[in-house]
């Protein structure tokens, strides 16, 4: 019997159940903290990338219990400028059954209109990505799975092993984003310069003084009463 096979007998034990228990939420802990040092590391990589246009962004957990610690679970790019409406590179873990995944992206800010969603710059975009294999969703111009499960085992034994496997780990994530701007950078800025409205610029008229006013007036009455006088 190996060492692992005799652990797992010990906690088999009734009388153990207890402690297993015990050792089950330290474990839990363990992978949530790992998991949210994750996005962090990754959310640096990005911002070393020195990508031109794009602010780096963490997304925090929106289902968390009221009792659970802040958590990061994915990253996305915010076009600078503060676009109104516009698509933005994304990567996030979603479960897909009973573990997470990892899935990215090109997601909407807000629920484009029928016509933002028909503007040929974002049909032809959405076109080239499906070639590729991404799919697309009312809040997604294009997504797709990865093969990562951020809290399996062997991903987090990589992430908390040496430098250099967590240093190959991060690229190879960060690579479906980067390859992803490399592809379609240039039809991203497109499709969101596309998106947004055309500004107008309307000429403030001054108003007239109450003299001005008072002298178009009496002007207009002359011109009334001499013209019915003849």
């Amino acid at each position: 019997m190996n060492e692992e096979d005799a652990v797992l007998e010990f906690f088999a034990q009734p009388e153990n159940l207890p402690l297993a228990l015990t050792v089950a939420e330290q474990v839990d802990a363990r992978r949530q903290k790992l998991n949210h040092e994750f996005w962090v590391m990754l959310s640096q990589r990005l911002i070393d990338e020195n990508l031109p246009g794009w602010f780096v962004i963490t997304t925090e957990n929106r289902n968390k219990a009221d009792n659970e610690p802040e958590t990061l679970v994915g990253v996305y790019l915010q076009p600078k400028g503060d676009p109104a409406i516009h698509i933005r590179p994304m990567m996030e873990q979603q479960y897909m059954g009973e573990h997470l995944r990892i899935y990215f992206g090109l997601m909407w800010s807000d629920a484009p209109s029928l016509k933002q969603k028909s503007l040929p710059e974002i049909v032809a975009l959405q076109r080239e990505l499906t070639v590729e294999g991404f799919k697309n969703s009312d809040s997604f111009l294009a997504w797709q799975w990865t093969t990562f499960y951020p809290r399996s085992m062997d991903f987090l034994v990589r992430l908390a092993g040496t430098s250099e496997d967590k240093d190959e780990l991060l690229e190879i994530v960060i690579s479906k984003i980067t390859a992803l701007l490399a592809r379609h950078g240039e039809a991203i800025q497109a499709a969101n310069a596309a998106l947004q409205p055309v500004t107008r610029t309307i000429m403030a008229i001054p108003a007239a003084t109450d003299a001005e006013t008072e002298d178009v007036l009496t002007a207009f009455d002359e011109k009334h009463r001499a013209k019915h006088s003849h």
